[in-house]
């Protein structure tokens, strides 16, 4: 039994049979409750090809945010915090992200700042403003991710290593290209490519029929950007409301036949790896009592987060290390789960963290994931709480996990409960 395993079932000793204690308690509405009033996202689009390839990263943030104040109702003066996750921008992009909200209309009085933890950095941001709104910090906040990976992606994004960096061989193996990385995982932890190719097709599948059933609708808010058509160099305005990653068609046998991207024996090519796309996503946190007394529709509660280091050649496993510690935390055990949210890094990380962790498919990625439509990096984290309370809504079932590996060597784990 691997140690996340004894993790799991310790935990479910501790609570009995199902965890019906800890479900109980979770479920149970107190007024010092963290709550979630608004999720939203805008549509993930093709890095460097889609909608938004020709729009900031702080524009797009503008509009999320525009959007979380028009549809949850809010006082805008009433938000005392914005923090926003993003990997790629100069600065960490604390500049633009203030701009960004002073333009989507937040007063001078709401603060902003920026954060970086590499593929967790939205999941980061709201556990932040989550974690200040427990501590009364602050009374109301929104935690939020963005990226362009179409105007900032590329060999820039990590900076040479000094020879005191370098002289370290497990700081040295933090520089490793994911896509390489992965490629060694993929064969030490024998995740064969029939196996990737598989859980690939199936998020494709996924996304699709989600997408055709108008199963993203709730959860994107439309935006009005500037695009340049690529043939013809004309600017165009454009409305961006659907993700335009997901395509029709894929399946096991067709996904066999690319070639693999980082070696000639591989198995890890585009179609079972998360695509370069851009995006934003934010979602806005109160205490029960705030959002009670404010009269605001309460859609989700947060309820705990877990954060660990992994080895930096395995930072595909994080999921399956954060995944139990965030869930003994919460008191239940993983069988009481009802929808997991598992970034789709690599599908070959995936795999290995939902087969260790013995998770039942039908609960992974319901409505697809980041293989089929994007991973638009400081994003994701904050994409996911959107995507997971909408489902568990609509889906009339009650506790998420939102989780994901990160770069460098570690992992991310949240826990929810949708209302």
């Amino acid at each position: 039994m691997s140690s996340a395993q004894q993790r799991l079932s310790q935990v479910a000793s501790h609570f009995g049979p199902g965890g019906k204690k800890g479900v109980a308690a979770l479920t149970e509405k107190h007024p010092d409750d963290i709550v979630v009033t608004c999720a939203l996202r805008t549509a993930l689009t093709k890095g460097g090809r889609g909608g938004f390839k020709d729009t900031a990263a702080a524009d797009l943030l503008a509009g999320v945010f525009k959007a979380v104040i028009d549809r949850s109702g809010i006082d805008p003066s009433l938000v005392n915090d914005i923090s926003v996750g993003s990997v790629l921008p100069p600065g960490g992009g604390a500049t633009e992200f203030r701009a960004a909200a002073l333009v989507a209309g937040f007063p001078e009085s709401t603060a902003v700042k920026s954060l970086n933890r590499q593929c967790s950095s939205g999941l980061q941001a709201i556990v932040d403003v989550a974690n200040a709104v427990k501590s009364g910090m602050i009374d109301v906040g929104i935690g939020a991710g963005v990226e362009s990976m179409s105007s900032q992606y590329g060999p820039g994004a990590v900076t040479e290593f000094s020879e005191l960096l370098e002289s370290h061989p497990e700081s040295a193996n933090c520089k490793v290209p994911m896509g390489v990385l992965s490629e060694q995982m993929a064969k030490d932890r024998n995740i064969t490519r029939a196996a990737q190719d598989s859980f690939a097709a199936s998020s494709y599948q996924k996304a699709v029929k989600a997408q055709q059933a108008g199963l993203f609708n709730e959860e994107i808010v439309p935006l009005q950007v500037k695009w340049t058509n690529p043939k013809t160099g004309e600017e165009q305005t454009i409305t961006v409301k659907a993700d335009d990653g997901i395509r029709d068609g894929q399946t096991a046998e067709s996904l066999g036949k690319i070639r693999p991207a980082f070696a000639k024996d591989g198995s890890i090519h585009a179609g079972n790896a998360s695509q370069i796309s851009d995006g934003a996503a934010a979602v806005l946190l109160m205490k029960r009592s705030t959002a009670e007394r404010l009269g605001q529709k309460i859609i989700g509660k947060y309820v705990t987060a877990s954060v660990v280091g992994v080895k930096p050649l395995l930072m595909g496993i994080g999921p399956w290390k954060a995944i139990p510690v965030a869930l003994e935390k919460a008191g239940i055990t993983k069988d009481d789960v009802d929808i997991y949210e598992i970034n789709e890094a690599f599908a070959s990380q995936c795999v290995w963290c939902i087969n260790e962790l013995g998770l039942p498919q039908e609960k992974i990625n319901p409505k697809g994931g980041a293989i089929a439509f994007g991973h638009p990096l400081g994003c994701t984290g904050s994409r996911q709480v959107s995507t997971l309370l909408t489902e568990l809504k609509r889906s009339n079932k009650k506790i998420g996990v939102s989780s994901m590996c990160v770069g460098t060597g570690m992992g991310m784990a949240a826990v929810w409960v949708a209302e």
